[in-house]
């Protein structure tokens, strides 16, 4: 006769034991794992405050640590140097003209687009005692409908209204100023008299688009010049 088969009470409280002990040690590889994320930010801070100061031994040991400290795990290693950031490549493939330039001391930093750009400030004029050349190198003509702006993308294509009375002309930006206090845009002595400045104005910039690099409407008269009244 086969005798009948039962199961030693012993054996399902072993398997109930190792069951709880294996979830328990996954918590604790898991709660370890985040210990040493922890313990190797902090040494990351430690090792960029004083990598100056230190030997090469002292280097060498300190590598070793995050070594061991993360043999055997199948996570991520740690980021030992900072990820590379974009600010110090921002102005490395445009031109000279859009990249930051200094002026009495004090730098300006062109934007990349001047997409959704709309302000009010005083706006100004000026004619040839400022040189015969623009900053991006093209000739300067006083009665063309360009302007110049502190950080602009150069060229752009602008839209000025004169607060006072209304009127407005759109204009190149093709220069940089003016470095004068509180003086928001250099209008050419042509861009000015159309929308009726004879010297300082409250006005509203309002960017339109980015131009092709020409010189089109430093070449333009006020006869032929997109304004409105």
């Amino acid at each position: 006769m086969t005798k009948p088969h039962f199961s030693h009470p012993n054996t399902m409280s072993n398997a109930v034991n190792m069951n709880q002990i294996s979830s328990r040690s996954e918590n604790m590889v898991k709660l370890d794992l985040n210990s040493r994320k922890n313990l190797v930010r902090h040494l990351s801070i430690f090792y960029f405050q004083t990598v100056n100061n230190c030997s090469r031994h002292a280097l060498s040991g300190f590598i070793i640590l995050l070594t061991g400290l993360f043999s055997g795990c199948a996570s991520e290693p740690p980021l030992l140097f900072p990820p590379e950031t974009t600010q110090s490549h921002t102005y490395r493939d445009i031109a000279a003209y859009n990249k930051p330039y200094k002026v009495k001391g004090q730098t300006y930093y062109p934007i990349a687009s001047g997409r959704g750009y709309s302000e009010r400030g005083i706006a100004s004029w000026y004619g040839y005692e400022s040189g015969n050349r623009t900053a991006m190198g093209t000739p300067f003509k006083p009665q063309g409908l360009t302007a110049a702006h502190k950080t602009l993308p150069l060229p752009s294509k602008v839209r000025v209204t004169n607060l006072l009375n209304g009127r407005s002309v759109v204009v190149l930006v093709n220069d940089r100023g003016p470095f004068r206090k509180n003086r928001l845009i250099d209008l050419s002595q042509g861009a000015a008299k159309q929308i009726g400045i004879r010297g300082l104005a409250n006005v509203k910039v309002e960017f339109l688009e980015n131009q092709p690099s020409s010189d089109d409407y430093n070449n333009l008269s006020p006869d032929t010049a997109s304004s409105t009244e």
